[in-house]
Formats: C-alpha cells, sequence, structure tokens
C-alpha cells in the first residue's frame, strides 16, 4: 500500500505554491519525498516556503514566475529540467478573485469593469491553460506525466455575486475534461489530468466575502456556507492532501478526466 500512494522522488511543480492552500501540498509532498518546485510572484513567501522544506532535509526550489507570461513559464521549466531531469507533476494552484470582480451592494453586475473581468478569467483560465501548454508539452516528450487543475465548487454551481470566478472555473473544469482526452488519444496513456474541486476553506481571496474584517466573525454569506455544508464547518488547508497524493500517485492509474470536490458534502446538500 505504500507503493500504491508513493510519489518519492517525483518531480512536482507547483504554481501559486506559496498561497494558502498549495503551500500546504508543497510542504506534504516534499515530506512525502518528492521533489518540489514552487512557482509564484510572491517570491519572498515561496523562497521562505523553500526554506522551510529544505532545512528539514527535504527538496525544494522557487523561481518568479508570471504564468501569464509563456516565455518565463519556459525558463521555469528549463530550471527545473536542469535541476530535476523531468517533470513528473504539474499542480496548477494559481488562482482566486477580487473585489473590483465581484458584485456588491455598492456594485451591480452592470457596473463592473471589463478589465476586473478580464483580469479573473486570466488569471484562472489562462494561468492553468498555459502551464499545461509548456510542462504539458515536455511530458508528451517523455511520454508520461501528470497534471492536476484547481477548480472550485463555483464549476458545478454558480454563487452569487462571483459572475467572472464562477464562469473561470467552470472553464478550468471543462478545460481538464478536454485535455484528459487530448493527451492521452494523441501522446500516451500515462499522460492523466484531473481536477480538484475544494469547497469553502479560508484563503486570501475570499476572507473578506467570509468574514469580517473587523470582528472575524462571519459575513452572512459565511453563515450560509456552513449552513448548507453537511459537515458544518470550513474546510482545513491539509484536508486536500490526500486527494491530491491519490490523484498523482499509482493509486490513480486508471484516473483521468475527472474533477473531485472535496467539499465536506456542499455539492451534495439540496438545501432540504
Amino acid at each position: 500500500m505504500d507503493n500504491l500512494f508513493s510519489v518519492e522522488n517525483k518531480s512536482v511543480v507547483i504554481t501559486g505554491g506559496a498561497g494558502v492552500l498549495c503551500s500546504q501540498m508543497a510542504l506534504a509532498l516534499a515530506q512525502a519525498g518528492a521533489k518540489v518546485c514552487i512557482l509564484d510572484l510572491k517570491i519572498k513567501a515561496a523562497r521562505s516556503l523553500c526554506n522551510r522544506i529544505n532545512s528539514d532535509g527535504f527538496t525544494a526550489i522557487a523561481k518568479k514566475t508570471n504564468l501569464l507570461k509563456k516565455e518565463q513559464i519556459q525558463d521555469a521549466l528549463k530550471m527545473i529540467i536542469n535541476k530535476f531531469g523531468s517533470i513528473d507533476v504539474l499542480i496548477n494552484g494559481a488562482g482566486g478573485n477580487k473585489k473590483e470582480a465581484t458584485v456588491s451592494k455598492d456594485k451591480t453586475f452592470f457596473d463592473i469593469d471589463a478589465r476586473a473581468l478580464q483580469q479573473i478569467i486570466d488569471l484562472n483560465l489562462l494561468g492553468t491553460l498555459l502551464p499545461c501548454q509548456v510542462f504539458g508539452k515536455q511530458m508528451a516528450k517523455q511520454q508520461s506525466g501528470i497534471i492536476v487543475n484547481i477548480s472550485s465548487m463555483n464549476a458545478f454551481r454558480p454563487l452569487t455575486n462571483i459572475a467572472a470566478y464562477s464562469a473561470a472555473k467552470a472553464a478550468v473544469s471543462n478545460f481538464t475534461q478536454w485535455l484528459a482526452v487530448y493527451m492521452a488519444m494523441n501522446f500516451s496513456e500515462s499522460i492523466r489530468v484531473n481536477a480538484i474541486a475544494p469547497g469553502f476553506f479560508l484563503t486570501e481571496q475570499n476572507h473578506y466575502l467570509l468574514t469580517n474584517e473587523k470582528s472575524g466573525k462571519l459575513t452572512d454569506r459565511g453563515k450560509r456556507i456552513i449552513e448548507h455544508t453537511p459537515m458544518a464547518r470550513f474546510g482545513r488547508p491539509d484536508e486536500l492532501i490526500g486527494t491530491l497524493l491519490w490523484l498523482i500517485s499509482d493509486a490513480s492509474k486508471f484516473v483521468t478526466g475527472t474533477v473531485v470536490p472535496v467539499d465536506g458534502g456542499f455539492n451534495a446538500f439540496s438545501g432540504v
């Protein structure tokens, strides 16, 4: 069983790896024996995370990368191949939402600037698609590799107030299925593409929607989410690790083109 779920010596690149959720992934994978590369614009946070991993005797490197600039992703690939020799796993964790693209009491959907909408589409969809092009091409050459995209509950049912984010994550799920078929049929059955759809975890991108900045208490929206989550709480970042290990190990060798909810039952709950 240990071999079935093993990620020992796998070369893993994580985009947005310094974020709340992906930093936990990086730590867990490194501790499980993977060689981790963190790509993030927040290079100080990324290097700090790498220092923590390396000081514990594991392996991690970091590179400042704008995921909307293909040449920077290609530079990151060259660095990883030089350091690790191959790329076994790509985790597309970069994404998020912004207040400027969110409906509020003071801003209707009709008032949201097109540039704000475009930023969210680019960040979530293009920021997933471009790394898949660069690292996926290398996987095609190797005839092996695993891609895990990060989707969202918004891909299953659009949530109120966040139109651009919901649309972008729905596109990520659709693209995941498309790419899984494309890679398997054109290159190798050993190239698998899946996605994880987290439920509600408190992150930098959503805390302003779910908690009051001054009091720290739940907003009305946060309360409604808890009421519609059968487990009656937000998720903890480490609770994504089990699903991730399954998807990038031999335990899921016949699994591709799936989007796996990790949501405390939110997607299964009808409200009655």
